[in-house]
């Protein structure tokens, strides 16, 4: 059997790669785990050796001891990998098959599922509606910065490429199937991003640059991207993008330079939770700030899409309120300006195969637009320092030394 090493929270700032079991097709107990789930059984899993897994800013906020998570959690929510071993119940993934891996988890069979609500899956997490991979509360399905990993309902979750040596060729955009690109692109659907739409985007991040393309992608007219991060925001700039620096000021005023008015028609939340302030008060953490800023600068009966991460248990917020996750919300201005809101988990698999086709047929690369950077999976350890000191790149991990010349 092989060894299989991953990646290991260990407390606020700390992870470590380490060795742990080769996956079987049963839920077993550790870190995280839903009591519920120990010993659940798989036979409708796949064993998947990871080509790509990717660091996310999710994961970060674990990392950083701003949830729940448990000690000894195997992170790992951005999957591509090729099918080594099916269970006795798939029926239409094969072994050698290269896949994507959403990162919700979900069964195909319930409700929302039917309704191509997958990041709302209500079978595969215990305690509440929705799952993934090495995450914190989301039902303990172990993680896959690993080498291999197990992905349950594999007829239901996973994307195959249709084209083995095609996507190796492009294994750097596809690794961002899993999670950002559609996330990205489900933020500006939910704002209602069309062709001539005047978008700004909170947050220069991986998501927030997978939303700006995203953008692009959907004939937005003008994208804007806001940032404290100047190196971040200069990526945004790279593929077209205009910009404003929030360090200073409200971004109103910085809009109303770009467009010639200080409102757009949609605006996107790819920031969440850890947001700061603005201008003088963009060292201080406000986790409101950007929800508020985003229903100033959007146009009455417009839409905020909010990708951005907010969770229940936020045991590092610097007051009770939000260590609740209780923000100070201007409900009363979205109101009055008639807008809507969309949140939670991005439905991967909604967008997911058009994505797919989207980079293959060379309209789109993303891996560029985000600065993906692929690093071995023993650098994870650096790879979430820098990422947290603001770099601008998304790190792509390579824990079979797989990436062969895309790194």
């Amino acid at each position: 059997m092989p060894s299989n090493r991953a990646v290991s929270y260990q407390g606020p700032g700390k992870v470590t790669v380490e060795n742990i079991d080769y996956p079987e097709f049963e839920l077993k107990d550790g870190p995280g785990v839903n009591p519920a789930n120990v010993g659940r059984k798989v036979p409708h899993g796949a064993i998947v050796k990871t080509v790509a897994t990717n660091i996310c800013g999710s994961d970060q906020h674990m990392v950083r001891g701003r949830t729940t998570a448990p000690h000894g959690l195997i992170l790992g929510h951005e999957i591509t990998g090729e099918v080594v071993e099916v269970g006795p119940g798939v029926e239409f993934v094969s072994v050698g098959d290269l896949v994507s891996v959403p990162f919700n988890i979900a069964c195909g069979r319930c409700r929302n599922c039917k309704e191509g609500k997958t990041g709302i899956c209500e079978n595969v997490n215990p305690d509440r509606p929705g799952s993934a991979y090495g995450y914190v509360d989301m039902g303990g399905w172990v993680g896959g910065q690993a080498q291999y990993v197990l992905v349950p309902y594999a007829d239901w979750n996973l994307l195959k490429f249709p084209d083995r040596d095609q996507a190796m060729e492009k294994i750097l955009d596809l690794t961002m199937l899993t999670d950002i690109f559609p996330t990205g692109f489900h933020g500006c659907v939910t704002a209602g991003v069309r062709p001539g739409s005047t978008v700004y985007i909170a947050g220069a991040g991986p998501v927030g640059l997978a939303a700006a393309v995203s953008a692009f992608l959907l004939g937005a007219a003008a994208v804007i991207v806001g940032d404290l991060n100047k190196e971040r925001l200069e990526q945004a700039r790279s593929f077209g993008c205009e910009t404003v620096d929030v360090s200073r000021g409200e971004p109103q005023d910085q809009i109303e330079q770009i467009l010639g008015e200080p409102e757009v028609d949609c605006a996107v939340d790819a920031v969440g939770f850890e947001a700061r302030g603005h201008g003088a008060d963009s060292g201080q953490e406000q986790p409101a700030a950007v929800l508020n800023s985003l229903m100033q600068v959007t146009r009455a009966g417009g839409a905020l899409g909010i990708p951005g991460l907010y969770v229940t248990g936020d045991p590092g917020a610097h007051d009770e309120a939000s260590k609740q996750g209780s923000l100070s919300l201007r409900l009363g201005l979205g109101w009055a300006k008639s807008l809507s809101f969309t949140t939670g988990q991005t439905p991967v698999m909604r967008y997911n195969r058009w994505l797919m086709q989207a980079i293959l047929h060379d309209r789109v690369q993303i891996a560029k637009a985000v600065n993906a950077v692929p690093i071995p999976l023993e650098r994870a350890p650096k790879g979430y320092e820098d990422f947290d000191q603001g770099v601008a790149s998304k790190f792509v991990l390579d824990p079979n030394g797989m990436l062969g010349t895309a790194a």
